[in-house]
């Protein structure tokens, strides 16, 4: 088949590549779910199988210290001399168990029903003689605590497992003789062999706490009836099951589930398109202008480059929000084509659900060329001049050279961040905000406009509408996208899965 094609000019050959890779996306889900899937669960449930045979033949072999650290953590250390590190375990659990007996139960116990007791009004106090309001449960602050509770006690099984596996291993070392004096020092703590995970600790804190959790919370949400009708402190929401997620897809009678599902299958829809033209149109151009300028009889080469920076040196909400003015019905282009006789009627930049969609992608270019300008010429500089100057003996045409010099060579060198802008762009929330605001309006969509990506509609349901529900439906499904294209698409950039070839 391969052969076949090399009959066919250069662009369609291409052109049927790119067909071929598009045919060969559902192969890769099914790949994805029949064979990393069941392997990655696979290896969880050995890792799990492992680690209970480890804790059951500890406390067996384990002598009395260590059966001791099982309920209480850092005995084992301190009968082997490792005074700090088994107060440090001691004082870990005596927190955990104070948080549990004072906070966490407190929440978790109401976590099944997120609440029992609605806020109420007007109530009579016949000690004050007055009307008062009496607080009920927050389900809100329910589902957080109890979700940071729940993260709290898997830490604590983490660090208790560690406990255990430390006090084994010094009984061992103690038993053979070989275990050395410790200083019982901070520098002996933490600059081990092990360092490099006391120096990820704190990254790894930072990124469960602002990425992990809120990530938790967003996915539980979508599985509750929290919107505008059941609002905390006020109201309580409750458990809906997955009753959010067939209303979004269509799955009730009423005519807003209806109009939800029409907006959200036009709304994902043009996410991929604006994603697909902005990504792939700021990497094409911007590498052509990197190419052109890096020409040789290009004069003035840095002239050009910081004239196409500068579009950069401007904040971007600054330039957004210009060109926003500037692109109006009676902005200032219109004014100017309209006093100049070029047009009679203005031109519906922002108005037109059409033209507005051309207007974002020629805007974002306009914004990102000279970002991919920059990374590209770095990476231009640096392709080997051999390789062209045998091609051009060879007889190879520009065209003929860029796909198979320059081409394969900047994919390979930056697939990965070809594949972070892609995820990039679809959650682009300011190109989208800043300039339209998701307009024009749509009467056919709830709560979304023309423009509006899966990232600003999802704002629009929470800032404006309180639909926390449907926005967190929304979250969880663009998060799975990322997820998905992250995970799959940069494994098979050529970065990853054939390096070194370019070394």
């Amino acid at each position: 088949m391969n052969l076949d094609r090399l009959k066919y000019s250069l662009f369609k050959r291409l052109l049927l590549n790119i067909i071929d890779k598009i045919k060969n996306i559902p192969k890769v889900f099914i790949n994805f779910f029949k064979t990393k899937i069941p392997s990655f669960i696979n290896r969880f449930l050995n890792s799990i199988k492992n680690i209970i045979r480890t804790i059951i033949f500890n406390f067996k072999d384990g002598n009395l210290y260590t059966r001791i650290s099982y309920i209480i953590m850092g005995i084992g250390h301190f009968r082997y001399k490792r005074f700090l590190k088994g107060i440090i375990y001691l004082l870990f659990e005596t927190i955990f168990v104070f948080y549990m007996f004072f906070f966490g139960w407190k929440y978790l116990s109401l976590f099944s029903t997120l609440g029992k007791t609605e806020t109420s009004d007007n109530v009579y106090n016949e000690e004050t003689g007055i009307y008062e309001r009496i607080w009920g449960d927050n389900s809100m602050l329910i589902l957080l605590y109890s979700v940071i509770t729940l993260f709290f006690i898997l830490c604590f099984i983490f660090v208790w497992y560690q406990n255990i596996k430390e006090s084994s291993h010094l009984k061992e070392l103690n038993d053979i003789g070989q275990l050395k004096k410790s200083n019982n020092n901070i520098k002996d703590i933490i600059a081990n062999k092990e360092y490099h995970r006391t120096l990820l600790t704190v990254p790894t804190i930072g990124l469960t706490v602002f990425t992990i959790l809120p990530i938790v919370f967003m996915i539980l949400v979508a599985f509750t009836n929290w919107d505008v009708m059941h609002y905390p402190p006020e109201k309580l929401f409750t458990w809906v099951g997955f009753n959010n997620f067939i209303e979004l897809f269509g799955g009730g009678v009423t005519a807003d589930t209806k109009l939800f599902f029409n907006t959200f299958k036009h709304v994902l829809l043009w996410t991929f398109v604006w994603a697909v033209f902005a990504t792939f149109t700021n990497y094409f151009l911007g590498m052509l202008v990197a190419i052109i300028i890096n020409k040789k009889g290009i004069k003035f080469k840095k002239m050009w480059r910081t004239i196409l920076i500068f579009t950069i040196a401007v904040p971007q909400f600054v330039s957004l929000l210009l060109m926003s003015k500037m692109l109006a019905d009676k902005g200032i282009i219109n004014i100017l084509l309209e006093k100049y006789g070029i047009i009679k009627n203005f031109i519906p930049f922002l108005s037109d659900a059409t033209i507005a969609k051309v207007t974002i992608i020629v805007v974002n270019i306009w914004i990102g060329v000279p970002y991919t300008m920059l990374i590209t010429t770095g990476i231009l500089l640096n392709i080997p001049s051999d390789l062209y100057e045998a091609a051009k003996i060879d007889g190879a045409s520009p065209v003929r050279m860029y796909f198979r010099i320059t081409l394969p060579y900047m994919l390979f060198v930056t697939g990965p961040y070809l594949v972070s802008t892609f995820i990039g762009n679809i959650n682009n929330f300011n190109v989208i905000y800043l300039l339209t605001g998701g307009n024009p309006k749509n009467l056919d969509y709830q709560f979304a406009g023309d423009t509006d990506l899966l990232i600003t509609w999802l704002y629009k349901l929470t800032l404006d509408n309180s639909n926390f529900k449907l926005a967190s439906v929304i979250g969880l499904i663009v998060f799975i996208i990322v997820a998905f294209i992250s995970l799959i698409f940069y494994s098979k950039t050529s970065a990853t899965s054939k390096e070194g070839d370019f070394s």
